[in-house]
Parts: C-alpha cells; sequence; structure tokens
C-alpha cells in the first residue's frame, strides 16, 4: 500500500512516526510546492493520502466523492484511492472530539471561543456544535464578517467558558507567544490548544497557573491519524491504539528537566536517567560555557552574577525548544522565574534533593564556597525548588536508586 502525506512543509510533522506505529505499512512525507500539486493528485499513483497545510482545501475539486462531514467543515485531510476513483474525507473532526472527551473538558452548553480563523477553526466550530456548545465565535486579529477581534473579546465575552486555539501562535520555533489574556476571563473552565509543539504553549502555561483544566492537540493528532488508517485499510483499528501511541510519543517528546543545588547530582544522575529513559542528556551550564567562551567561575570574576544569570537566560530559552531531552539545570536556574517557564514548555521538573552535609564546597563553586554559605543559599531555594518541580526524588542512596525514582515519578505524571 502506498501512503503518505502531502502539504508544502512537513519539516516537523510527526504523522510517519504515528502511522508506522499503527500500520505495519511505510508511510511517505510528501512535500509538495504549490504548482506541483495539481499533476501529483491527477496522477493518482497513491492508494491514500493525509493532507496537510494549505491543501486541505485545494484538494477537494480533485475528489470524485467528498464525505458530508469534510463538505461541512470545507476541509479534507483524508485521500482514498478506490479503483481510480478519489474519495475525500477529514478525520481531523473525530480527533478532536476523541481530544475533548479523553480530557474531560464541558463543551456542552458552554460559551465558546476559538482563537484563529484557519480550516482547523471550521473543524472546532462543527465539533463544539456537535458537543451542544450554547454560543461559539470564532476570534481573529482583524474584525470581518464571522470573525471578531480580540478586543471584542474583552469587551463583550469576558464570560466565556471554553477556549480552543487553532491558530499558530506560540508554535515552533516561535515558542511563547500568545495573543490571548486569560485573566481576562474569571468564568474560564477548560482551554484546549491544538499545538503540539511545544507540549504546553503559553496559552496552557496561562491555564495551568489558574488551575484550569487544559489539554494540546498531540491526542487529536495521533486520532485522527488512527480514522485516516481505518480507511485506508477499510477495517477499524482497535480504538486502544491511540492511548498506546500517544503515550509512547509523549514519552519520546516530553524533557526532563532536573532541578537541585549544585553538587546534588543533577549531571551524574542526568546521564544516567537519559540512557535508561533512551534520551539525549544536555547540561544547560555546558551550553552557558559554550555561548560565552569561557568557564563558569570566570564569567563570575570578569563579570559577575548579573552577567552570568544572563547567559543562563539565554540558555534555557533555546535548551526549552529541544524534545525528548534530559535537561540538567545549574543550581539557581530557578531563581529566574521566566527560566523554569520556558523550562516547563516542554518539560516534566525533577526537584534532585540531598542532604545539607553531602553537598560539596570548594574555590571552584563561585556561590557555594563554605559550608555557612551553602546552608543560607539551600534555605533561600528549597521554596523555588519545591515551587517549580512536578516531581522529588532524593539522592541519598546509590545513584541506580534515584534514577529508578525518576523513571517511574516521570510516567505517573505524564501518564503514559
Amino acid at each position: 500500500m502506498k501512503i503518505g502525506l502531502i502539504g508544502e512543509k512537513l519539516g516537523h510533522s510527526f504523522s510517519k512516526l504515528i502511522h508506522e506505529r499503527l500500520a505495519d505499512n511505510p508511510y511517505d512525507l510528501i512535500p509538495l510546492a504549490r504548482d506541483a500539486v495539481d499533476r501529483f493528485l491527477k496522477e493518482r499513483n497513491f492508494d491514500g493520502l493525509n493532507v496537510t497545510i494549505p491543501y486541505k482545501q485545494t484538494v477537494i475539486p480533485y475528489c470524485d466523492e467528498v464525505d458530508p462531514t469534510a463538505l461541512e467543515i470545507r476541509a479534507v485531510n483524508t485521500l482514498v484511492n478506490q479503483d481510480g476513483k478519489l474519495k475525500g474525507y477529514n478525520t481531523d473532526l473525530g480527533g478532536f472530539l476523541y481530544l475533548v472527551q479523553s480530557s474531560g473538558i464541558p463543551f456542552a452548553g458552554k460559551k465558546v471561543l476559538i482563537l484563529g480563523s484557519g480550516g482547523t477553526s471550521r473543524t472546532v466550530m462543527a465539533a463544539a456544535k456537535r458537543l451542544g456548545a450554547r454560543e461559539c465565535y470564532v476570534v481573529g486579529r482583524q474584525r470581518r464578517e464571522g470573525v471578531i477581534s480580540y478586543e471584542d473579546c474583552y469587551a463583550l465575552h469576558r464570560d466565556a467558558q471554553v477556549v480552543v486555539n487553532t491558530s499558530p501562535v506560540g508554535m515552533y520555533p516561535n515558542n511563547g507567544q500568545c495573543l490571548f489574556k486569560l485573566d481576562q476571563f474569571p468564568d474560564c473552565a477548560g482551554v484546549v490548544d491544538v499545538i503540539y509543539n511545544p507540549l504546553y504553549t503559553e496559552l496552557l502555561l496561562q491555564a495551568q497557573e489558574r488551575g484550569i483544566p487544559c489539554a494540546n492537540g498531540l491526542q487529536m493528532l495521533v486520532a485522527q491519524a488512527k480514522y485516516a488508517q481505518d480507511l485506508f485499510q477499510g477495517r477499524e483499528l482497535p480504538q486502544e491504539e491511540i492511548r498506546r501511541i500517544y503515550g509512547e510519543l509523549l514519552r519520546q517528546q516530553s524533557n526532563l528537566v532536573i532541578i537541585g543545588m549544585p553538587s546534588a547530582g543533577k549531571t551524574t544522575i542526568g546521564r544516567m536517567a537519559a540512557d535508561a529513559l533512551g534520551k539525549e542528556f544536555l547540561d544547560l551550564d555546558d551550553l552557558i560555557i559554550e555561548k560565552a567562551g569561557m568557564s563558569i567561575p570566570e564569567i563570575f570574576s570578569r563579570f559577575g552574577e548579573a552577567r552570568f544569570r544572563e547567559l543562563e537566560k539565554e540558555a534555557a530559552a533555546e535548551a526549552s525548544k529541544r524534545t525528548g531531552w534530559v535537561i540538567a539545570t545549574g543550581g539557581g536556574c530557578v531563581k529566574n522565574a521566566e527560566n523554569m517557564r520556558h523550562l516547563r514548555q516542554n518539560g516534566v521538573i525533577v526537584f534532585l534533593d540531598r542532604k545539607l552535609e553531602s553537598l560539596v564546597t570548594g574555590s571552584d563553586r563561585p556561590l557555594s564556597s563554605s559550608v555557612q554559605a551553602l546552608a543560607q543559599m539551600y534555605q533561600e531555594r528549597l521554596p523555588l525548588y519545591q515551587q517549580y518541580s512536578d516531581i522529588r526524588v532524593e539522592n541519598n542512596g546509590t545513584p541506580q536508586q534515584a534514577v529508578r525514582q525518576i523513571e517511574e515519578k516521570y510516567c505517573e505524571v505524564l501518564g503514559a
């Protein structure tokens, strides 16, 4: 069976990973320039295709038959070639409905704001209606027919109860961007962002901070792929496959970020945890040294702690965009809330704690040169380590014991 994905830019697509786990069949990523689409579709040298931006509407005229759901949404994301006849479907709707059901975010009777006015917003609009939403409004940068502005939201719709982002704002590599101020919506009870890289956009971080149930788009991505495979193969795959592959992807893509005191063992345990979890390892201090072109004691000696913290902030922002890494931070990384906000985008954060008497002092450690300085530092930073961590692991036994605890608690936090 010859199947794959067409789109203009596919460099960061997860589709190949997902589809080849769903079925024992090669799956090709096929980037197509706009002037190549016509010939490719007319040749029909494929059994099935998934379709992504910007061709979900482009492919409709090439279809001999279009499923009613796809006609309603005016977007086709799945093509099946049956004996030379091309049939178009939309599995994004089913994918979004699965995401909502699994996340438990209520739509029935709610006022819903849909951020973004592209094709995915139509999918979410159709889903919200099926789920019994009371009112739905599409929000864009500029007001036009069928679209309200962000200013309209703040002025007229502060009673909105569900927010769904379908726009690319905040998506890698533009992590951290957000046009929506969640604190202006006191009745909000659920937030969905269809973006899945980063795992937690700025919008989702806002929701987390306020204790609002929220979900990213990774489950939707897997679910719509499963429904597409059902069409390709002409049979229904087990629904449990969605959860299985979602869990595998989540473990693969999520970072493990280790915070803790200097000499708590973050680098040693981090390297071992990376091996155990099948991830790459990064020591944030190494990235700082590379950026500065000098050692950390030299940075402190020549430019002081303020300059070091600037470099650390840059390094944290850069490292946070990686996926599938174990990242060991410097002991004082938690002193800057922005660092932790960056690292939380893709990371589960572990506080690696160690008895004070086991920590090391010395002249090569600019801020922990004496036992007294170390004790004071611990008291100052402990509340921050506790505030920012998802997991606390003691490193007072063997390194292997600490790594086993990290593995167990990491998977537990991910729920995968």
